[in-house]
């Protein structure tokens, strides 16, 4: 069985999207014959905490760990309230704070590519011997943080070794970029970093086409596609009950981006014009929510039917989206988002509830919904047709009769993903 060595910032106890890929893609590699050996830090600060997550670890699998100095821990001590907003995404799109924008000008143009780069170097004398020890020839990173993939660069410079850099965001073209206030110096090391990177990488793997195709106008090694996916054992037993209210459900991060007034204004209108609707209708946010999506809620007269859950266990995730009416899907609309496949795009399908999607235009997620018969996709600007379409759904709710079956979904399991990635990681 071949060893491989997964570089990874993101692993249990961390919770959030940014741990699951390679968690289920270690779970299942020995099937295809890749021997997993992971390479984590011994002392991170995650933004979020999912204990439950250490049960799914395979428990053979070996784990090498060293020390990380994270300078946020640092900057949290006197300005805790600032770095957990920036730390979960959670930048306002109207008045940041002066500590906020102080932080985040520091962490654009004294912390490139991010704030993990002091990791980098010790990492890179550390792995060289575990490299020897364990025999290894073939080496992953998966950012973000896209600082790991400095460590893949330097192992791959001083050793030769083969090298798979994985891509679960894009690097310089993601829209948050411009919210870090880079000098030009900055904005420019960014680019030759990435360059850098996509061009001594044996192999890129991205999670969307959309991604895939930028990187190509960067790089002439080859890209490949392996998306994000669903765990079919979460969705082996018979679906719950539907929840009895009127439920639309939002799942994860809610960021001052994510933002679609024309939803909310719809959503009002319904709740005005039909004494049904009101009395039935539920708003849930499940995760991180902004302030400013909070305010807009508050401001189209939503807010007595907004239902806030805490971030919670994977597991429980799971059990919400499955009872929930309608889930939300909502993307920045920007051109930069067009590629972004969230994870839980996929546990979407699987739940096999009806999705109401807002995104920009052109947006892969959008015709991966639409192939699949999940839902239906609407722009920024689509306010009477998502008004319709919700109402059409709610008389099929009092009907007892609103459910999707969504099709071609198996190629999106994430054993089905594994064994796609095996073969890359095996050369074949």
């Amino acid at each position: 069985m071949k060893k491989v060595l997964l570089i990874t910032y993101y692993w249990p106890p961390a919770g959030g999207p940014g741990v699951q890929r390679w968690l289920r893609f270690v779970t299942y590699l020995r099937d295809y014959g890749v021997e997993p050996v992971l390479y984590i830090p011994d002392n991170p600060v995650y933004p979020l905490l999912d204990t439950s997550l250490l049960d799914e670890v395979p428990p053979d699998i070996r784990i090498y760990r060293n020390k990380i100095i994270e300078p946020m821990q640092w900057a949290g001590r006197f300005l805790k309230k600032d770095v957990k907003r920036i730390s979960t995404g959670i930048i306002s799109e109207h008045k940041p704070s002066l500590a906020e924008r102080v932080l985040l000008w520091i962490r654009g143009n004294f912390f490139i590519p991010d704030a993990r780069i002091l990791w980098v170097r010790p990492s890179v004398a550390y792995l060289k011997k575990v490299l020897k020890t364990e025999n290894i020839d073939t080496i992953v990173t998966t950012g973000p943080p896209h600082s790991l993939h400095l460590i893949g660069l330097y192992l791959k410079t001083e050793t030769g070794i083969k090298w798979v850099a994985d891509f679960r965001d894009p690097w310089t073209s993601i829209g948050y970029h411009k919210k870090l206030r880079l000098g030009p110096l900055a904005r420019n090391k960014h680019k030759r970093l990435e360059k850098q990177v996509l061009n001594t990488a044996d192999k890129i793997l991205v999670t969307s086409s959309t991604t895939g195709r930028e990187l190509e106008e960067i790089t002439s090694q080859p890209v490949r596609v392996i998306t994000n996916g669903y765990e079919a054992i979460d969705y082996s037993e018979e679906s719950p009950e539907p929840d009895r209210l009127f439920t639309l459900s939002h799942i994860g991060s809610l960021l001052s981006g994510r933002n679609p007034e024309a939803l909310w204004r719809a959503l009002q209108q319904l709740t005005e014009e039909s004494k049904e609707f009101r009395m039935s209708f539920r708003l849930r946010f499940a995760g991180v929510v902004s302030p400013d999506v909070l305010e807009s809620i508050r401001q189209h007269g939503l807010e007595p039917f907004l239902e806030l859950l805490e971030y919670m266990p994977h597991s429980r995730i799971i059990k919400i989206q499955r009872q929930s009416q309608i889930l939300l899907l909502i993307e920045i609309n920007s051109p930069e988002t067009r590629g972004i496949l969230p994870g839980k795009l996929f546990e979407y399908l699987a739940s096999k509830r009806p999705v109401l999607a807002v995104g920009p235009e052109d947006w892969e997620a959008g015709d991966i919904i639409r192939e699949a018969r999940a839902g239906t996709v609407f722009n920024y600007g689509s306010g009477d047709e998502i008004k319709k379409t919700v109402f059409q759904w709610f008389e099929k709710y009092q009907e007892g009769s609103l459910q999707v079956a969504s099709r071609g979904i198996q190629k999106f399991s994430r054993k089905e993903l594994t064994r796609s990635l095996a073969k890359e990681l095996l050369w074949e």
